[in-house]
């Protein structure tokens, strides 16, 4: 595939220093970055529609990115044609009251995708694996018993993530992570761009630049989220975001790929299928001469105007 090297490769201790956030790969220019976004957003709707129709798999997309990298619009513009009917987007917010009296992973099982549907999670079970790690204050809302805070957690959890993804991807539900990577510079002029443009303004919350004070934890933290659960049913992909143009047209690349590996035509009639439809053409087809007939004896009492 074109962008395997995006993907952070299962055991392998991953540094980030090693994956340029502005790296544009094949593409000279935004303008032929987008070209290629339109051809895949009209691949992504028709491989949704085929996965649609053999409901034998189900896609799950998970986004984890630092503030201003653009998650919320990667979505919107890379989804966009899909079919609402076939999948569904989940916000990982601030857990409820009720959500903390439950285990971490309670919440995203409730969104999890059926087969033949897709689910987007904007954030996701891992924030517990990242933000919780610099924050370390959350656990303490959790109601954890004291030896679960102890040594060895992050560890625990990790092994909890790959076993949970593992058994989606035995039942059929295929993960893909992306991970928007931006440098800290370009955050900066995307903040920036919160403060200052009147559509963004609303976007802005002081936390983003509490968090920014934190960027060489969080970095630390998400290599070792990726050297723990790149793995090789659910790898991660770290997409390169200081080119918005370039990450969309990426992971829309990416998603295509892998519904055409999971069905690239329609589902094959068996023989009673075939003979129901040969049935029930053979009885529309014999009904399509009444029906103009009928048409035509209504026309001819018409006035004309």
């Amino acid at each position: 595939m074109k962008y395997d090297s995006l993907i952070a490769p299962p055991s392998k201790k991953i540094r980030l220093k090693n994956y340029d956030p502005g790296d544009t790969a094949h593409f000279r220019n935004e303008e032929e970055a987008l070209a290629s976004l339109s051809e895949e957003s009209t691949a992504l709707a028709k491989y949704q529609d085929i996965l649609m129709a053999h409901e034998t798999y189900g896609m799950l997309i998970l986004f984890q990115a630092m503030d201003g990298a653009g998650k919320d619009g990667t979505i919107k513009q890379v989804l966009s044609g899909l079919d609402p009917q076939g999948c569904e987007v989940k916000m990982f917010k601030k857990p409820t009251e009720k959500e903390v009296r439950h285990d971490y992973l309670w919440r995203a099982l409730g969104s999890i995708p059926a087969r033949g549907q897709m689910g987007i999670f904007n954030r996701s079970y891992y924030e517990n694996v990242i933000a919780d790690r610099i924050h370390p204050e959350h656990l303490d809302q959790q109601r954890l018993q004291e030896e679960r805070k102890g040594k060895g957690i992050w560890e625990k959890q990790y092994r909890h993530i790959n076993n949970f993804e593992q058994y989606l991807f035995d039942e059929g539900i295929v993960v893909l992570k992306f991970f928007l990577q931006m440098s800290k510079d370009k955050q900066v002029e995307r903040l920036l761009e919160r403060i200052t443009l009147p559509e963004k303004k609303w976007k802005f919350s002081g936390s983003d630049l509490d968090e920014r004070e934190h960027w060489a934890e969080y970095m630390k933290v998400y290599e070792e989220v990726f050297s723990h659960t790149s793995t090789e049913v659910a790898p991660w992909h770290i997409i390169p975001d200081d080119h918005r143009w370039f990450a969309r047209s990426a992971i829309a690349s990416i998603i295509v790929d892998k519904l055409k590996s999971l069905h690239s035509k329609y589902p094959a009639l068996d023989d009673e299928q075939a003979r129901e439809l040969e049935k029930a053409r053979r009885k529309l087809t014999q009904e399509r001469p009444s029906i103009r007939k009928r048409a035509d004896r209504g026309g001819k009492g018409q006035k004309k105007s």
